[in-house]
C-alpha cells in the first residue's frame, strides 16, 4: 500500500468535506412490478416524472407544450424516437443543434449536484472529453461561445449526431435519479420479469428488498423442490410458462406429457388472461394439465416438509390426509371438494411422491439449477437483495414486522432459540443465504427455511396466518379462501406502533419511515397510500395489470430528493410504440409527504454518515503525521 503525504491528506479532507455539503441526491423507490416490463421500463426512463418536470421548468417559456412533450420522449426512449422523427420529416442541422443545446442544458442542471468526478465517471467513453467541456459550460458570454458552438456544428457535419444525442439523453437519465429502490416482488404474474432483471442489472446503483414472490425463485435455484411447486404452478396459473421455456431454457417437455397422461381440462385450473397476448388452444388446455400436476405435486412435497420441520408450526396445512370419500375436513367442519384431480394419490401414504413425479420434480430442479440466465439473475437478486435495507433514515421493507395484536413483535422457536423483530429477520437472511450458497443441499433447514418466508405464519414477507391455495383450487366455500392478515397490517395505522419498529431498528428520528410494498392500496375504495401520520408509505399500487381493478390505479412510486418526499400515483401505461409515435407520457399526480424545512444535503444522508467516519480518520492520521513528521497509509478516495 502507497504511503501519503500530509498535502494528499488535506486534499482528500477538502474534497470529503465539500462532497458533504452537496444536495442529497435523489432516490428512487419503486415497488411490486410482477414481471410488467413496460410500465417499470418507462417509470425508470422518465424518473417517475422527474425529466417532465425538468424539462416544464428550464423550457416553459420557450417551448410548446407539444415541444416539450417531444423533447421528453427523445430523452425517453432517443434511439426509437428519431427513427419515427425521420420517418415523418428531414431532422436538419438547425434541429440537431438546438436539440443538442437543451439536451446540454438540461444534463448541466440535472448533474449540478454531483462532483466533477462523478460525473466524469458517467460520461460515455467515445464523447467523455467533448462531453466534459460542454457540460461544464460556464462561460457562454464570453469569447469561448464560439467555440462550444463550433464543437457541436463539427459533431452535426460529422453525421454524429445522432449517437451524440442518445447519448445525452441517457446522460439525463442517469442524472436524474441518483439511486434506485426496489422493494420488491420482480417476479411473478405479468411475463417479463427477466427484462426487469436485465434492466436492473445494467442500472448505476440500486437495492433489492426481496418480495415473497422473488423468495420463490431464489428457493427453486436454491435447492426448494417446494419452492419449485409453487413457481411451475404459478406460471403456469398466470400464462407464462413461455418465460421458463424460451428465456431461461427449461425444457418442459415431460412435465407436459406427464400433465397430458395424468390430468384432463378442468376450467377451476383455466390460466388467467396474459395482457400481452393471447393463449392458443392448446396453451390453455396445458396450462390446466400442468396447474393440476404442479398443484398436487406441491401439496405433496410441502406436507412432507411440514412433518420434517415441525418447529414450523404448520401441522394445521397437512390437508391431503384430512380427504375422504370427496370431503374434506378443516377445522372441524367438512367441506365437498368441487375438483377430483388425486388420482396420482395414494391414501395411505398422501404425501408420497410417485416415482414418475420424483423424477419429473429432480428433473426440473436440476435445469433450474443450471440454467445460465437465471443463475445470473438470482446471483445479482442475493448480491443486491435483503430482507429489509435501513438507509438515510427510511426503513425499507416488502411486507411486515411480524406483530402480536397488543402491538408486540410476533416471535417463533427455532433449535432452542426464540426470534423476534429485527432479529428475526437477521435469522430468516442469514439462512436464505447460506442455502443459496449450498444449492446442493436439498432438504436441510436453511432451504426449508426458505420456503417458510414463502407461506409461514410469522414470515416477514407473507404476513398471513395461512396460504389458502387448496381450499381455492378444491372448496366452493369462499370463506375458506379468506386469508387472515398479521396484525401488523391494522397496527402500522398507528404512528406510535410504526416508531417503535423504527426504534427497533436504530431509527429514532423524527423524520424516519416505513416503506412497504406487498399489499396493493385500495385507492378505488378510499384507502391513502400514507399512513400513521406520514411514519407508514406503502407503494404497492398495482403496477400487476391484475391487480389494477382492484388499486384503480397503475402503481404508485415514491422520490426523496434535498427537498423532500414525493408520491407519485400512475395511470396504466398503454404501449410502448404508441407512446413514442404520439409522446403519450404515463399520467401521474404526485402528492407531498415530506418537505424539509432545511435543504438536504451529503451529509445527513447514509453515505454523508461514512463520508464523516472516513474524514475524523483521516484528521486524526493527519494530526498524527504532522507530530511525528511521517507518511501515513490506506488512503480512501470517495466520489
Amino acid at each position: 500500500m502507497r504511503a501519503f503525504q500530509a498535502e494528499e491528506l488535506i486534499a482528500e479532507i477538502i474534497n470529503l468535506e465539500a462532497i458533504l455539503n452537496l444536495p442529497k441526491g435523489t432516490e428512487h423507490f419503486i415497488s411490486d412490478l410482477h414481471g410488467e416490463y413496460d410500465a417499470f421500463n418507462h417509470i425508470l426512463r422518465n424518473g417517475s416524472g422527474s425529466i417532465r418536470a425538468k424539462v416544464h421548468a428550464l423550457f416553459n417559456q420557450e417551448l410548446s407544450a407539444a415541444q416539450m412533450d417531444e423533447l421528453c420522449f427523445l430523452i425517453y426512449y432517443p434511439e426509437e424516437k428519431i427513427s419515427s422523427l425521420q420517418l415523418t420529416h428531414s431532422l436538419t442541422a438547425d434541429w440537431w443543434f438546438d436539440t443538442i443545446e437543451r439536451l446540454l442544458i438540461i444534463v448541466r442542471f440535472s448533474s449540478s449536484k454531483y462532483t466533477r468526478s462523478k460525473v466524469r465517471k458517467a460520461l460515455p467513453k467515445t464523447y467523455a472529453y467533448i462531453l466534459e467541456e460542454l457540460i461544464y459550460q460556464y462561460d457562454e458570454a464570453t469569447d469561448k461561445k464560439a467555440y462550444y458552438q463550433q464543437i457541436i456544428k463539427k459533431i452535426i457535419a460529422l453525421d454524429t449526431a445522432d449517437h451524440f444525442v442518445i447519448d445525452l439523453a441517457y446522460l439525463v437519465q442517469r442524472f436524474v435519479v441518483d439511486h434506485l429502490h426496489v422493494i420488491g416482488d420482480i417476479y411473478d404474474r405479468g411475463p417479463h420479469p427477466d427484462k426487469i432483471m436485465d434492466a436492473l442489472i445494467a442500472y448505476h446503483s440500486l437495492d433489492i428488498q426481496w418480495g415473497n414472490h422473488d423468495i420463490i425463485w431464489l428457493g427453486a435455484v436454491s435447492g426448494s423442490k417446494a419452492c419449485l411447486a409453487n413457481v411451475l404452478r404459478i406460471s403456469a396459473r398466470y400464462g407464462n410458462l413461455d418465460l421458463l421455456e424460451e428465456t431461461y431454457g427449461i425444457d418442459l417437455t415431460a412435465l407436459r406429457t406427464f400433465s397430458r397422461t395424468h390430468y384432463k381440462e378442468n376450467l377451476q385450473f383455466k390460466p388467467k388472461k396474459n395482457p400481452y397476448r393471447d393463449l392458443s388452444g392448446i396453451e390453455i388446455s396445458d396450462a390446466m394439465k400442468i396447474q393440476q400436476a404442479m398443484a398436487i405435486i406441491q401439496e405433496k412435497l410441502e406436507g412432507q416438509l411440514i412433518k420434517r420441520r415441525p418447529e414450523f408450526l404448520m401441522e394445521h396445512r397437512l390437508l391431503l390426509d384430512k380427504i375422504d370419500h370427496g370431503q374434506i375436513t378443516i377445522d372441524h367442519s367438512k367441506h365437498s371438494l368441487i375438483n377430483d384431480c388425486f388420482q396420482t394419490i395414494d391414501w395411505s401414504d398422501p404425501y408420497h411422491l410417485t416415482s414418475e413425479e420424483n423424477k419429473l420434480i429432480t428433473d426440473l430442479l436440476e435445469q433450474f439449477q443450471q440454467a445460465e440466465t437465471l443463475n445470473r439473475h438470482m446471483a445479482f437478486l442475493i448480491e443486491k437483495g435483503s430482507l429489509y435495507l435501513s438507509y438515510n433514515h427510511n426503513l425499507l421493507i416488502h411486507g411486515c414486522l411480524p406483530l402480536n395484536e397488543d402491538a408486540s413483535f410476533q416471535s417463533i422457536t427455532f433449535a432452542g432459540q426464540t426470534y423476534a423483530g429485527k432479529q428475526l429477520l437477521d435469522f430468516f437472511e442469514k439462512n436464505l443465504r447460506l442455502s443459496f450458497s449450498q444449492p446442493w443441499q436439498t432438504e436441510d433447514f436453511a432451504t426449508d427455511l426458505v420456503w417458510y418466508l414463502w407461506c409461514g405464519e410469522c414470515s416477514s414477507l407473507f404476513g398471513k396466518k395461512a396460504m389458502k391455495t387448496f381450499e381455492r383450487y378444491f372448496i366452493k366455500e369462499k370463506a375458506t379462501h379468506f386469508e387472515e392478515k398479521n396484525a401488523y397490517y391494522t397496527l402500522r395505522n398507528e404512528s406510535d406502533v410504526c416508531q417503535k419498529i423504527l426504534n427497533a431498528f436504530d431509527l429514532t428520528y423524527s423524520d424516519a419511515h416505513i416503506i412497504n410494498g406487498h399489499t396493493p392500496v385500495k385507492l378505488v375504495k378510499g384507502e391513502s397510500p400514507i399512513k400513521a401520520d406520514g411514519k407508514m408509505l406503502v407503494i404497492d399500487g398495482g403496477f400487476s395489470r391484475a391487480y389494477q381493478h382492484v388499486t384503480g390505479i397503475a402503481g404508485y412510486t415514491l422520490l426523496y430528493n434535498s427537498f423532500g418526499m414525493q408520491l407519485a400515483a400512475h395511470k396504466p401505461f398503454t404501449n410502448k410504440k404508441i407512446a413514442i409515435q404520439r409522446n403519450d407520457d404515463i399520467l401521474s399526480t404526485r402528492q407531498i409527504v415530506a418537505r424539509q424545512t432545511k435543504r438536504l444535503k451529503v451529509k445527513d444522508t447514509t453515505i454523508g454518515l461514512s463520508l464523516l467516519n472516513e474524514t475524523a480518520r483521516l484528521k486524526k492520521d493527519l494530526e498524527h503525521l504532522q507530530s511525528k513528521g511521517n507518511e501515513i497509509e490506506g488512503l480512501a478516495y470517495w466520489d
